[in-house]
């Protein structure tokens, strides 16, 4: 691990530590015999369900970037999907830093350049984040019953600010499809005195961007990987419902609409966290769980490390597995990530 990481996991552990002092804290009775209880109460086949709905979420993830390789060459879904697997797993185990580790096996197995891997990988995060903020705008809007939740005006506003960050989204999209390559041009020239490495960064990652979204080569495709995105992040909330009705009152009377709700603060709370131990997703989810949805203490907590485990890192033993079984290690897949990175810039 460069010094850089090292760095940077010494202050999210830091920023994490006093969240969670602060938390914890505001809850002078906690009682972790309860706290126990409640966990070893939790109804195991809705666990295992929702453990199965996670999986085959990564099963619809490889069947994605089958569409996106479709100019290029013929992909099938079950040479991506060890990929993909052992990819999350890496990113559970190490961190942000692993992200590209599966852009990386699919292009070396499908012999296709890495950077073309990453401008796809690019394209589907913009697909991810424009299907769930669709969803959760909607939630928020259409479902009565988030409206007697406290801070639901709060909620409102955010639902605006999601409806034009989608649509500045759909035209930035727009835009770097009709025209990346001039727009990387114009960066350099306009920047490149004042700063020129991050404008020569920029204008990358707009070429990036562009290569990513001209995979999108027809209508079909593009309506394929809408409704793929879609339904990815419905069986993500349907496995949140299941965990969360794994728990008594006031979680097993959760809906889609609240569990929604409810992955809106967990992907918040994922931008700070630990490899292999979270920490930021946890206590988003623990949060909300708490004071948006009226779990007491000890029951938020053990589901909102449920919820972590199952949807982020119950991958990790089988990815770990595959990586055995195809003799990688994580460690080393990660660092020659960092090399091809760095060759990139």
């Amino acid at each position: 691990m460069s010094r850089k990481h090292v760095f940077a996991t010494l202050v999210v552990f830091v920023i994490l530590g006093v969240l969670f002092y602060l938390q914890f804290r505001s809850w002078q009775t906690f009682d972790w015999g309860v706290f126990w209880m409640q966990t070893r109460g939790a109804d195991l086949r809705r666990i295992f369900f929702a453990v199965l709905l996670i999986y085959c979420g990564y099963i619809i993830r490889a069947l994605r970037w089958k569409i996106f390789l479709r100019p290029v060459c013929r992909a099938r879904t079950r040479d991506l999907l060890p990929a993909t697997v052992i990819g999350f797993a890496g990113l559970a185990l190490l961190g942000r830093p692993a992200e590209l580790i599966r852009p990386y096996l699919i292009a070396r197995r499908q012999q296709l350049p890495f950077s073309s891997q990453v401008a796809v990988w690019m394209v589907e995060r913009i697909f991810d984040t424009g299907s769930f903020a669709v969803l959760v705008t909607l939630t928020i809007f259409f479902a009565p019953s988030l409206r007697p939740l406290p801070y639901f005006a709060q909620f409102t506003v955010f639902g605006y600010f999601l409806v034009f960050a989608v649509l500045g989204m759909i035209t930035g999209a727009f835009l770097l499809w009709r025209g990346s390559e001039g727009l990387a041009a114009w960066v350099e020239r306009r920047f490149v005195r004042w700063a020129p490495h991050l404008a020569h960064t920029a204008a990358d990652r707009a070429r990036a961007f562009g290569r990513g979204l001209h995979t999108i080569h027809d209508r079909r495709s593009f309506f394929q990987l809408v409704g793929l995105s879609l339904f990815l992040w419905l069986m993500i909330a349907l496995a949140y419902r299941e965990i969360a009705h794994a728990y008594p009152e006031p979680l097993r009377s959760m809906t889609i609409p609240h569990v929604l709700l409810l992955m809106g603060f967990g992907i918040a709370g994922s931008t700070i966290q630990l490899p292999a131990v979270g920490g930021g997703t946890q206590l988003a989810n623990i949060a909300a769980l708490a004071h948006i949805f009226g779990a007491p203490p000890e029951l938020a907590v053990s589901c909102g490390i449920m919820l972590w485990l199952v949807t982020f890192v119950a991958i990790a033993p089988a990815g770990f597995l595959l990586a055995r079984r195809e003799h990688l290690s994580l460690r080393q897949l990660e660092e020659k990530v960092e090399e091809e990175a760095r060759e990139q810039v």
